[in-house]
């Protein structure tokens, strides 16, 4: 046997009985090359160098090149995440960065600029954050050799884990530590807003290997509770939601935060479980000497695939606990052709652009020909077969041909437009590479075509189907920008945003679409694997609430630019950048999500932009980069497990043609402690959830409802937690108990209520308060937070730290203040953000040396509100706060460049509104204050605390 093989010195060929076949073990410890090396580190064992010969028989776990498996479930449709790579170790392995900007440390203090000085404490930008999930355990003791036949007992001894901080409770178990806080009174530390949820903190033994890396960061996925309750009776009596909140395809940053790369696995070994499909991860169990695994979400147990353990790529054994989906929640297959249901499909591109008077005057046309042109080189097209057409619309459809080879395009112009129709059956549809020189030429000219135009209508839904007559066969991305309400043809809308409706009960409607045509079209299109994106430009009502249903549907996403003109040079560059960022953005095909759970659990709702295809596959057919998704989960069985593991996997093709996988699995302990649920709830991601229940709740019932289901929802949380949680007893209590864990929950509730999506007032113009919905309900948590809750940064006083790179080269951001009015100085600049808007707030009494540093101008009195450009001067206040500036816009993930915007304090009554409306702690309109707002929930939790007291009496 051995004489067909080259082995390394301290190696040799043996027998093993159980398997029935040879392995490889190292002599001085009797460790086979799939087993778990005494030190570990990731690869670093010694292998065989040479692969058996073709003479040479293999054995159980000797695999020659021609020897190949089929892998495990080979069709049907699935899903795939991502999870960061961390360098490899296990006892000295350093902690993963996450994209959580935190701050602490200390600033030293610094003049300010007028009468008055701040100590204020830096931000520690970019510093080592805090562990998510468990920590490592080390291997413990030293493995003796021990005959082959013994290795299955030794299989089952080595389920490793890894621990976290938290008390010991019964059994040795760890729990959260809880923490009582008291509300009233209390400022409150918006600095925490960034810190991450609290830990998971598994058993011992829960993951198979010792990496820090098994749980998934929280920007991919995260659960409104860390721990899983056992039964759906104490969920019922918790009153905390549980919930999945995921952005799978977050946008990747090299070098950023700790940013890393998910891990791709390119052997196309995929090994799942026979009954529930789920892929193998950390949390899984070997058994029989390693010869199968135990599922651990359904308990059954399959063989493992013959090349797990085997180096394709050197042609030799390797070693089994290196594998990235052993080390890693989140990691990437490249999927054999069985998950392929067709040839992959190439990237497509059709563009349908309003040409109408308006279009044509504002600007839009030339800002989006020109951005087209500008950005052919970075539309995915490595291996050039990506296809597009353009679609010219006002009161016709205007085809282009576009001949390969051919240095003019020529139009052809169809005015029917209820029976839509192609004009041509080729040219329409076109190669990028072949048609470029005409396609150049087309975008070069398209405004100009049409500048004589004097075209007031716009049959966008007659232009909608022929885009989707030309591409449905094969799929792809309809782009449509319009300028204008769509008026003709199929789909035509008529103005209806009443001002006697604002305010009211029947407001709600007009939150609603007002066509079925759009939905209709929307779910043919997700069939057709035809995902919509909707860029709206209008200066007038577009209905936004009925448009937005194409991106809702078929996985797009709503830009809106109200009031855009190109003439306005911040207009066109924050058109341009995210047109050009949304055209340059990877595109995945064909794509579906499925999540699956430890046997017990079940997905009860979901919220997203998507079209569920059945009761648990979502379908996308362009897989969305930094958009968010909510899934309900619901526990059909008690749960019997010491920890439960939730999977989502995401099976899509990428724009290269590669059929992939992204996985990301997540493991619970469980517990039958509502105290240690409480302690366990992530307040950002039960955020996240109330906030996509009220969006929900505002098209069904009304804004109002949508308000109250809110306070609500935090009332029954609060009273339960003094109720049940705290020690207090009596009649009705003046605190308002919370965890510390989710002592910010308030915060955000505040937010959400106030903001502009389902604020109370009569002012709000429907398109706005429809894209900031669209907004609310598919911004990841990163972007999501700060749209709920702005940021406000003091400026003129900042620590010398503030607006320059840290030792990594990363900006520090100033101090995060408390949104009230009563942090603001009259000789100061504040900033406040949102994440879609910047204001720079200037206090009237600003020294003149602070306005010409900043704004190049004399004094106060010459300095213009408005919509603005910030000018890069020569001094080196000017180019922190431009640093500052530019790092906002840069560390949110997504396309967005939010305006900049000059608030004087004592002028422009309305953009000193809005900028003010931010400040979500002070009293606005008929709204109230943070504190008034702790009131109101305080109150219904003693009304709560009195009818329990009732009801139990009687």
């Amino acid at each position: 046997m051995s004489q067909g093989i080259m082995l390394p010195q301290g190696w040799e060929a043996r027998w093993d009985p159980q398997s029935n076949a040879y392995i490889y073990v190292e002599q001085s410890t009797g460790r086979s090359q799939w087993e778990v090396p005494t030190q570990p580190s990731y690869g670093s064992a010694p292998e065989p160098s040479t692969a058996p010969t073709q003479s040479h028989r293999p054995g159980r776990r000797q695999y020659p090149t021609a020897q190949i498996q089929q892998v495990y479930g080979g069709g049907g449709y699935d899903s795939q995440p991502q999870q960061p790579q961390v360098a490899p170790g296990y006892a000295d392995q350093q902690q993963p960065q996450y994209f959580t900007p935190g701050f602490g440390g200390a600033d030293a203090q610094q003049p300010a600029y007028g009468q008055h000085q701040q100590q204020q404490q830096a931000p520690a930008y970019g510093g080592q954050p805090q562990v998510y999930g468990q920590q490592q355990q080390l291997y413990s003791g030293q493995q003796q050799q021990q005959p082959v036949d013994q290795m299955s007992n030794q299989f089952q001894q080595m389920n490793m884990g890894y621990q976290a901080g938290g008390q010991q409770g019964p059994g040795g178990k760890r729990l959260h530590q809880i923490q009582t806080v008291n509300l009233i009174g209390m400022q409150p530390d918006v600095t925490g807003l960034d810190s991450p949820p609290p830990p998971y903190l598994l058993p011992d033994n829960a993951s198979v290997t010792g990496s820090p890396n098994v749980q998934p960061d929280p920007s991919y996925q995260r659960c409104t509770l860390t721990s899983m309750p056992t039964t759906q009776s104490l969920l019922n009596k918790s009153k905390l939601p549980l919930a999945l909140v995921m952005s799978p395809y977050r946008s990747f940053r090299e070098n950023q935060e700790g940013d890393e790369p998910v891990p791709v696995i390119e052997d196309s070994v995929i090994a799942r479980c026979r009954r529930c499909r789920a892929y193998i991860n950390p949390f899984v169990t070997f058994i029989e000497g390693g010869n199968r695994w135990k599922c651990c979400m359904c308990g059954l147990s399959n063989e493992v695939p013959q090349l797990f353990d085997w180096n394709q790529q050197e042609n030799k054994p390797a070693d089994r606990w290196s594998r990235k989906e052993l080390n890693h929640s989140v990691v990437e297959f490249i999927a054999p052709t069985e998950y392929m249901v067709r040839p992959p499909q190439p990237p497509v591109y059709a563009f349908v652009i309003d040409v109408s008077q308006q279009a044509i005057q504002s600007g839009m046309v030339a800002v989006a020909a020109r951005t087209i042109l500008e950005s052919l080189d970075n539309i995915p097209n490595a291996d050039n077969r990506t296809k597009v057409a353009i679609i010219a619309v006002s009161t016709s459809l205007h085809f282009f041909s576009l001949p390969a080879g051919a240095t003019e395009a020529s139009m052809l112009v169809v005015s029917d437009l209820t029976d839509v129709f192609l004009p041509k059956p080729v040219d329409l549809l076109v190669n990028l590479t072949e048609s470029r020189p005409a396609l150049e030429s087309l975008l070069g000219k398209l405004s100009d075509m049409f500048q004589d135009s004097h075209s007031v209508g716009n049959a966008l839904g007659s232009a909608l189907q022929a885009a989707h007559q030309l591409i449905g066969k094969i799929g792809g991305k309809i782009i449509a920008l319009t300028a204008t309400l769509p008026t003709l043809g199929e789909g035509a809308l008529k103005a209806r945003d009443d001002p006697k409706l604002l305010g009211t009960s029947k407001e709600s409607s007009l939150l609603n679409a007002a066509s079925s045509f759009y939905k209709t079209f929307a779910i043919e299109c997700s069939k057709q694997q035809v995902a919509v994106d909707m860029f709206l430009f209008s200066t007038s009502y577009t209905d936004v609430a009925t448009l937005s249903c194409l991106p809702r549907y078929t996985a797009g996403q709503t830009y809106l630019y109200p009031g855009f003109n190109a003439s306005r040079s911040e207009d066109a560059i924050k058109f341009a950048t995210e047109f050009g960022k949304v055209l340059a953005m990877p595109m995945g095909l064909e794509a579906v999500i499925r999540v699956r759970a430890t046997r017990g659990i079940r997905m009860s709702a979901f919220h997203g932009n998507f079209f569920i295809r059945s009761t648990d596959l979502l379908a996308l057919p362009v897989v969305p980069t930094d958009q968010n998704y909510v899934i309900e989960l619901q526990l059909e069985d008690d749960i019997k497990g010491a920890f439960v593991v939730l999977q989502t996997a995401i099976l899509h093709t990428t724009c290269y043609g590669e059929r992939r996988i992204r996985v990301i699995t997540q493991a619970m302990p469980t517990t039958d402690s509502i105290s240690e649920l409480y302690a366990s709830a992530d307040q950002v991601a039960v955020a996240t959830y109330l906030t996509n229940k009220a969006v929900e709740r505002s098209m069904s019932h009304s804004l109002d409802d949508a308000r109250n289901l809110i306070t609500n929802k935090l009332g029954e949380m609060l009273s339960v937690y003094k109720n049940q949680v705290t020690s207090s007893s009596g009649g009705a209590s003046a605190q308002l108990a919370v965890p510390d864990n989710l002592k910010l929950l308030p915060l955000l509730c505040c937010g959400l209520v106030k903001h502009v999506g389902l604020r109370e007032g009569g002012s709000i113009p429907p398109d706005l308060r429809s894209y900031a919905q669209a907004l609310l309900t598919t911004l990841p948590c990163q972007s999501l937070i700060p749209f709920i809750h702005p940021r406000f940064y003091s400026l003129h006083n900042m620590s010398n730290e503030s607006g320059n790179p840290n030792e990594k080269g990363i900006i520090q951001l100033p101090l995060t203040l408390n949104l009230t009015s009563e942090k603001l100085e009259r000789h100061g600049l504040f900033l406040i953000e949102d994440g879609q808007n910047i204001f720079l707030w200037v206090g009237h009494e600003a020294v003149p040396r602070l306005i010409q540093d900043v704004f190049d101008l004399p004094n106060y009195q010459e300095l213009k509100g408005g919509k603005s450009t910030l000018p890069n001067l020569d001094n080196p206040f000017s180019q922190r706060v431009n640093n500052i500036i530019n790092k906002i816009r840069e560390s949110r993930r997504g396309v967005y460049k939010p305006h900049l915007y000059i608030v004087k304090s004592d002028a422009e009554p309305a953009l000193r509104s809005w900028a003010l409306s931010l400040l979500i702690e002070d009293r606005m309109d008929h709204m109230s204050s943070y504190a008034q707002y702790l009131t109101t929930v305080k109150n219904k939790v003693s009304r709560v605390r009195i009818l329990n007291l009732f009801e139990s009496e009687s």
